[in-house]
């Protein structure tokens, strides 16, 4: 019964939320009638549609610029000695373990230093002025996504026989032949579920990406914390409608596709294991 009602309290205001985006009035208590009134106005909002555009050019881009850090990452973290590898895995967690709002100031004053020094000699001679913008919101994005991607391949490179590539080479393949027929089928799963994550941390960040934003970029979740302050009305009742509904179906297709990779895994060792 207890997690029945902490259910209830976790879940209920999101399907009020889901019910009320589709009230043909302004209210949110008040249901006078089915309509699709909210989706359209909100689809006619240019500023939700720009920063919608924003956010999912940063959430992609993040999501494939850290799966290729964050794999290339875990195969040195992989070839290190075990005291270093637990020493880089300790600091690979911090991003992880530590709170939003440090990360998010921390690599504000980061980038305004970086500019600063930046704007004031190489900049100064060549003319160019740098400024906090999407750029700075791209690296302060892929910084937090890689932990993700790292702690994903890695279990995969471990499971991999430390022989295959060697294998692959005397067999004739070239070294990054070798690497893409051989290495990359076997962790696939693990860079896969890697970038899932990281396109799902990317496109749900709040507090890290209004610290290191610049003027006149704007990501989806800023633009929803701007509406808040103002009367809430049913046009952010059908935005978070479509948001809970596109991050339900992502999570599910990262949890199906966990499901099948253990079938799948399993169903290998009981093949490789002898019968008695």
């Amino acid at each position: 019964l207890f997690t029945v009602l902490v259910f209830v309290f976790l879940y209920a205001p999101i399907f009020l939320l889901v019910i009320f985006s589709f009230n043909a009035t302004k209210s949110n208590r008040v249901w006078g009638g089915f309509s699709l009134r909210w989706y359209l106005e909100l689809f006619d909002d240019s500023r939700i549609l720009g920063a919608l555009q924003t956010t999912l050019l940063l959430s992609v881009s993040a999501a494939i610029l850290a799966t290729i850090l964050g794999t290339a990452a875990a195969f040195g973290f992989y070839a290190m000695k075990r005291r270093t590898r637990n020493l880089c895995l300790a600091v690979n967690n911090i991003p992880l373990t530590n709170a939003d709002i440090i990360t998010g100031v921390s690599m504000m004053l980061l980038f305004v230093f970086a500019i600063n020094a930046f704007n004031a000699t190489i900049g100064g001679t060549l003319g160019i002025k740098w400024r906090m913008g999407f750029m700075t919101l791209l690296i302060a994005h892929v910084t937090f996504d890689a932990p993700y991607v790292i702690l994903s391949v890695l279990p995969k490179l471990r499971q991999l026989d430390p022989n295959l590539y060697e294998a692959a080479q005397d067999l004739g393949a070239p070294g990054f032949l070798a690497f893409r027929k051989v290495v990359l089928p076997e962790i696939l799963p693990g860079v896969l579920n890697g970038l899932m994550i990281a396109f799902t941390m990317s496109i749900d960040d709040f507090v890290i990406s209004y610290f290191t934003k610049g003027p006149g970029v704007n990501v989806l979740a800023v633009e929803i914390y701007t509406m808040v302050k103002k009367p809430v009305t049913p046009e952010i009742n059908a935005l978070f409608t479509l948001m809970f509904v596109f991050l339900l179906i992502l999570l599910a297709i990262i949890n199906l596709r966990q499901s099948r990779q253990e079938r799948l895994e399993r169903k290998r060792r009981s093949a490789l294991t002898p019968r008695q």
